[in-house]
């Protein structure tokens, strides 16, 4: 295993029956060389003491928000900006909520909103607030702002009860810091991706549009996965709700004919994936002011068939992507109408999914997709949007590879 030595690591210890877990930690951590400073929440002092702390990890164990002498010697954002990793063992249901929500009410808190460094979380609390339903939003958001998670596991609890809620032991939680400071891979340093995500918008009139459910999640996770491998991302969106990826260049648009444009602008690119939900059809004449009831009796609605955006990137000549990817939100007979579109539309795969209403896709947080390429089907399992997204792009760099050296 690989040393964190030289790596200074906060461990923010929150307030449960777990933290006596952090002991063994910090002895981990403090053997393999890392500096180990400590911000306890008030709860975590009913479990362990600071003095306990302290000798473990031979520096000073932080406790007060509003410490005179604290923040002399070391203010409570420097001591977070200036850890290699933040680590929160146990991360208490209460904790995650704070972290979710963006409060800053004491010490903990208020340094997990100041820090610019990567967090991992080691979730531990009683089963039943475990499954509870803003626990899991909470997690899903936490993930979704980039927090890394280590367990929790399955197994007696102190209450009594059994099932998930136990923190990951030490040296779970170890490997995961380990592997957290380790100098990320990134084969696709030097490559420009382009991704559109969301949907578009086809004005009826000035207040009315044609659109869709879509809500770009899937496309925002891509271009985030692609930054963590090194690549330059331009990332083409439509009308969203979802906070700019960091690292990543943002063109709005809202029409098709505008997505379109903005992609054709922006090639040369070495891997184009297109997964905005782009409206098929517009209104062949948009009305200049708001259609009013009463006047003339119904309007009638004439369509004109917006351009294919995939298809025109996908078979242009001389700046095509040496990778161009397609998605398919599919209601029935996915599989086989991405297969169909794959031969369509003249790209390399195509990312199918099933986006039935009760499935939940279009606005949640998970994804099933099947990878349909000249080479067969491929179905990934029910995961998160992120790790869907991770897991694309770093097939897309393997797909890379062989271009690289044809090209050369």
């Amino acid at each position: 295993m690989t040393s964190p030595t030289g790596k200074t690591v906060l461990l923010i210890i929150g307030g449960g029956i777990a933290a006596f877990k952090c002991h063994e930690l910090i002895r981990l951590l403090k053997t393999r060389g890392a500096l180990v400073r400590i911000i306890m929440t008030r709860a975590a002092e009913e479990f362990v003491t600071p003095l306990t702390l302290a000798s473990l990890s031979g520096e000073k164990v932080h406790t007060a928000l509003f410490s005179l002498t604290d923040e002399i010697e070391m203010g409570h954002i420097e001591l977070s900006r200036a850890a290699d990793l933040l680590v929160v063992a146990p991360a208490t249901a209460d904790l995650m909520a704070k972290m979710a929500h963006g409060l800053a009410d004491d010490l903990a808190s208020t340094a997990l909103l100041a820090t610019d460094k990567r967090v991992l979380i080691a979730p531990a609390m009683n089963v039943r607030m475990w499954n509870h339903q803003a626990t899991q939003r909470n997690l899903s958001t936490l993930k979704r702002d980039g927090i890394t998670v280590v367990g929790p596991n399955d197994g007696e609890m102190a209450c009594g009860e059994f099932g998930p809620g136990r923190m990951a032991e030490p040296s779970e939680i170890l490997a995961a810091i380990i592997a957290m400071l380790q100098p990320k891979a990134q084969p696709l340093a030097g490559k420009r991706v382009l991704i559109t995500a969301g949907p578009t918008r086809e004005p009826i009139d000035p207040v009315r549009y044609i659109s869709n459910h879509s809500s770009g999640k899937q496309g925002y996770a891509l271009a985030e996965a692609a930054v963590a491998l090194g690549a330059e991302v331009v990332l083409v969106s439509g009308p969203v709700s979802l906070p700019i990826p960091h690292g990543v260049q943002m063109l709005p648009v809202e029409t098709a004919r505008d997505m379109l444009k903005a992609c054709e602008e922006e090639l040369p690119a070495d891997i184009a994936i297109f997964a905005a939900a782009v409206a098929d059809w517009r209104a062949e004449t948009a009305a200049v002011e708001k259609m009013k009831k009463g006047k003339g009796g119904t309007p009638v609605l004439t369509l004109a068939e917006n351009p294919d955006i995939l298809r025109t990137i996908a078979r242009s000549s001389g700046k095509r992507p040496q990778i161009v990817v397609g998605f398919a939100a599919e209601t029935e007979h996915v599989v086989k109408h991405a297969t169909e579109k794959l031969a369509k539309k003249g790209c390399d795969l195509i990312v199918a999914n099933d986006v039935s209403a009760e499935l939940g896709v279009f606005g949640g947080d998970h994804n099933k997709v099947h990878l349909v390429s000249a080479q067969g089907v491929e179905s990934w399992p029910d995961m998160t949007k992120a790790d869907v997204a991770c897991k694309l792009m770093e097939r897309l760099a393997l797909m890379l590879v062989p271009h690289i050296r044809a090209a050369e």
